[in-house]
């Protein structure tokens, strides 16, 4: 079918089209003056999703933003926010209310406050604006100013809501960390109790750094060096590297000088001097400086800690388990008054922009999409009933229709085209004489 055909067939059904038209307008502004019109009121919340906790430090990633909104969503359409806003309404006190609920179906068992509530959150609805962390809370209803007053009503239930939910929370968790900080606070008293019953059985003492008294007397023994204080042993200090010297010389003369050599008897006669100096100044040393070598105090200190070994391990055993039974204690201790702050805190990551403002227009119905609309499809939907005409009644509308497959055309005859108009009305009146020329060559 070629354009042509397709607009003759609209030109001879244009009743048809313009008769649907009408009738799907006409129809379509009927039933919508008889709708009770919606009215939709928004109330605005800021998200702070990506803003630290003042009191823990924690924000929730980027990645888990949508499944945070869909939940929230959920929350305010929940029977615990619907209540709440038919609580605060005083709904359950109306008898207007009250009437409407006595009306209800009979098959319909939910109770007073739960019908009111289903109202709530039926008419509810939530979406994210683009590009933004703000919350719209929309509520529709039959009276703008009802729209607007149970909007911010839900808000203000599901900030009231969020913060008890996070008080609960997180005073539950500080109550468990305060449980089990009592439960270490004991096992500590009792592991710092076994651990100074050993040492004091054992005659052990640790220090700080889990290490024995012997061990660290055995540690100073083996760097120490012989006491310099005293001035004989000062001088003979001085004097043995002379006599060690002029040993050496003597023996090196010995080699090619005879005994009796004046030179060689001179040394000796001076190496014989820095001896006697040297005995003299060990023989002036105190008596306390004569007592046991540092060799035999390190061997008597490293046998009486080798002979404790196992009581050592056995008390740094106990001294380990005191130490991570204290940082246990400190870490739930903490973590029980960091909980209570924030359970005592008003912080609920939501920021209230605002009251909503009461509409001054239907939502719902929309006049010019009610006319657009019926226009456009009783339009359509005339074309679809024409063409259907069409099909169950096709006529020859123009030669175009006589060329049919293996069927020739002899000759078409038609009257001499009278002078060509112009515009539309032209075009109608040659569509309509090649029909009429069709149907007298036919």
């Amino acid at each position: 079918m070629s354009i042509t055909q397709f607009f003759r067939i609209l030109w001879a059904r244009r009743f048809i089209v313009l008769a649907t038209t009408a009738i799907i307008f006409i129809g379509a502004i009927g039933i919508t003056r008889t709708i009770t019109p919606r009215y939709e009121a928004s109330s605005r919340v800021l998200l702070d999703m990506f803003k630290p906790d003042p009191v823990t430090g924690e924000a929730i990633a980027s990645g888990f933003a949508r499944a945070y909104v869909k939940t929230q969503g959920e929350l305010i359409r929940d029977y615990r926010i619907a209540g709440k806003v038919v609580d605060d309404l005083g709904w359950t006190s109306s008898p207007e209310q009250r009437a409407s609920y006595d009306r209800r179906d009979p098959s319909d068992t939910r109770d007073f406050r739960r019908w009111l509530a289903q109202r709530i959150m039926d008419n509810t609805d939530t979406s994210l604006a683009d590009n933004s962390n703000i919350l719209e809370i929309k509520f529709t209803s039959r009276s703008p100013d009802q729209a607007a007053r149970i909007a911010d009503a839900i808000r203000q239930a599901y900030v009231d809501q969020a913060l008890a939910f996070r008080r609960n929370d997180a005073e539950g968790n500080a109550d468990w960390f305060r449980k089990q900080a009592a439960r270490i606070r004991d096992e500590l008293a009792a592991a710092e109790k076994r651990k100074t019953d050993f040492e004091r059985a054992n005659g052990i003492v640790l220090a700080e750094n889990d290490q024995d008294a012997d061990a660290a007397r055995l540690n100073a023994l083996a760097g120490a060096t012989p006491p310099q204080g005293s001035p004989a042993i000062a001088a003979a200090a001085a004097v043995s590297p002379q006599l060690e010297s002029a040993n050496a010389a003597i023996a090196n003369a010995e080699k090619v000088l005879g005994p009796n050599n004046p030179e060689l008897l001179a040394m000796k006669r001076q190496r014989d001097a820095i001896a006697a100096t040297v005995s003299q100044a060990q023989r002036s040393v105190p008596s306390a400086a004569q007592g046991p070598s540092i060799a035999s105090l390190y061997s008597a200190q490293q046998a009486k800690v080798l002979a404790q070994r196992g009581k050592v391990a056995e008390a740094q055993r106990l001294s380990a388990d005191v130490r991570v039974l204290r940082d246990q204690y400190a870490k739930t201790a903490a973590r029980a008054v960091e909980l209570q702050q924030q359970g005592e805190a008003d912080e609920t990551g939501l920021t209230l922009l605002g009251n909503a403002v009461t509409p001054t227009s239907p939502a719902f119905p929309k006049w010019p999409l009610v006319i657009f609309g019926s226009l456009i499809g009783g339009l359509a939907l005339g074309l679809l009933i024409a063409m259907v005409v069409e099909l169950f009644g096709r006529r020859v509308r123009g030669i175009e229709d006589l060329r049919i497959r293996d069927v020739p055309v002899l000759g078409a005859m038609a009257r001499p085209a009278p002078e060509r108009q112009r515009g539309l009305s032209g075009l109608l009146g040659r569509l309509g004489l090649q029909r009429r020329t069709a149907a007298q060559g036919y």
